[in-house]
């Protein structure tokens, strides 16, 4: 979708314009330190908008600028980010920034609930609660206060068939989908699974792998999925893969690919294309 190396792809919809927000890739031991947004009219041409937050400016964590999540309430743009596997939330007027940290800490420190503290994911619901999903070894998820920025109690783990990180939670017809990556982004069998329930919480029943590679075409390692739904009823899922060609775990590009749905609501499996 997006020139160059970029992954773990968030994508949103705001005022009219889609949003992509990645991990910038491309750089050993995915050290990243700056996070930037790309905008798009049609989600075909995309406009890269720049750096929105740099680590520069955070006094708690300055490398492993990772797999960010964003979403608007009453007009501030809330962005959870990752640094030194820790999560933040940084906040701005505009989804293109700049972003600013507004705790001045860690929103969740390295390892507080278990794994790994990175991958966040907000999921706002019909009902105007929002919730906080996360972890790499350990998915955790927790209601937010209405400030956005503090947890209503504590983070509880949810249990999945073989998580490992990449949380996402959307509703469809009342019911909830968790989806979630397997296996590790530097190997070519990362994909991507769901599981459901009738709670953003659970408890959730196991669904099904619906993203994996292609090997026959070169695709690889297909994971660290959102989701679009547009108004007219349409998904897409949108996902990184390993780089064509010659990419890794280090050189990695985003993709999107439509997504649908059986009449029982299961899941189609996503066939990727190059």
């Amino acid at each position: 979708m997006i020139k160059g190396y970029w992954a773990d792809p968030q994508i949103a919809f705001f005022n009219g314009r889609f949003y992509i927000y990645p991990t910038t890739d491309g750089i050993a031991n995915w050290g990243a330190t700056v996070f930037h947004a790309f905008s798009s009219t049609d989600l075909a041409s995309w406009k890269d908008e720049g750096i929105i937050l740099d680590l520069a400016t955070i006094s708690w964590g300055t490398t492993k600028a990772w797999a960010p999540a964003i979403t608007v309430k009453n007009g501030t743009y809330y962005f959870y980010f990752c640094a030194t596997q820790q999560i933040g939330v940084a906040t701005s007027t505009s989804p293109t920034g700049p972003f600013k940290d507004v705790l001045g800490k860690p929103l969740v420190t390295n390892g507080q609930y278990g794994g790994q503290s990175i991958d966040p994911y907000v999921f706002d619901d019909d009902d105007g609660r929002s919730y906080l999903f996360f972890g790499n070894g350990n998915a955790n998820g927790v209601e937010l206060n209405s400030d956005m920025t503090s947890f209503k109690t504590i983070p509880i783990t949810i249990a999945l068939n073989d998580f490992r990180e990449g949380s996402v939670v959307f509703k469809r017809n009342g019911r909830y989908y968790f989806m979630y990556s397997v296996s590790g982004t530097d190997s070519p069998d990362y994909r991507v699974a769901y599981a459901t329930s009738s709670s953003p919480l659970g408890p959730y029943t196991a669904g099904a792998t619906i993203l994996q590679s292609n090997s026959s075409l070169g695709i690889l390692s297909t994971g660290h999925n959102s989701v679009l739904a547009l108004p007219s009823g349409e998904y897409y899922i949108v996902y990184h893969r390993w780089a064509i060609p010659g990419g890794d775990g280090n050189h990695r590009e985003v993709c999107i690919d439509k997504m649908t749905f059986n009449a029982d609501g299961t899941i189609v499996p996503v066939v990727p294309t190059l």
